[in-house]
């Protein structure tokens, strides 16, 4: 834009209307985390309103409802789901087992030294937000987070009211694995840590 002959930024250009839906579908499927309408809205550049009519769409499409043409279309084994005041894809409840299967089938590995100090966080500070577990290890945990969801040992425990954070505690199969009945169980870290006695140089 030029105004009196000075060249203005501006805002890039959102997505076209008729893409909306599409963009914001590939936004969601990639989402870690539920996502507000606002949030939705700015990332496609479009209004809160056009961005609503698009998730309800998502949602009908995604449930199987009839097309324009009136014949019903194609139910798919994930659902749109809104959580904690933001948006998210999910699996059906009905194809939990399966994926949760699958997952484990291909992923027969041992946990990484990143995905065992994230468990055991986990473990120790549940319920806790992937926010406060960056906070405690410094470093990004997304991924980390999504293989053990993936493997059974953590789960989503509930989705804060206010920050739509979702927060993760750790599931029967830990403790399974883990030989225990409760994770109360778990042993006391208090013990395994320096008492001072000789100073805290090499403490990190």
């Amino acid at each position: 834009m030029t105004v009196d002959g000075t060249e203005l930024e501006t805002e890039p250009a959102g997505v076209e209307d008729a893409q909306i839906e599409r963009a914001l579908e590939a936004i969601l499927m990639v989402a870690d985390e539920p996502k507000s309408l606002v949030t939705l809205a700015t990332a496609v550049g479009a209004p809160v309103k056009r961005v609503r009519a698009a998730v309800d769409a998502l949602v009908a499409d995604f449930d199987g409802a009839a097309g324009p043409d009136g014949r019903p279309g194609v139910r798919r084994g994930f659902e749109l789901r809104e959580v904690g005041g933001g948006w998210r894809v999910y699996v059906r409840p009905e194809f939990d087992a399966v994926v949760s299967g699958y997952v484990l089938q291909q992923n027969p590995t041992r946990l990484s030294q990143a995905a065992l100090e994230t468990l055991a966080v986990i473990a120790y500070k549940q319920p806790i937000s992937r926010g406060a577990i960056a906070s405690i290890r410094a470093v990004n945990v997304d991924s980390v987070v999504r293989t053990l969801l993936g493997r059974g040992l953590i789960t989503e425990l509930f989705t804060d009211s206010e920050t739509g954070a979702i927060n993760y505690g750790t599931t029967d199969l830990l403790l399974t694995q883990l030989g225990i009945n409760s994770i109360e169980e778990l042993p006391k870290i208090s013990p395994l840590l320096a008492d001072g006695a000789e100073g805290f140089d090499d403490v990190r």
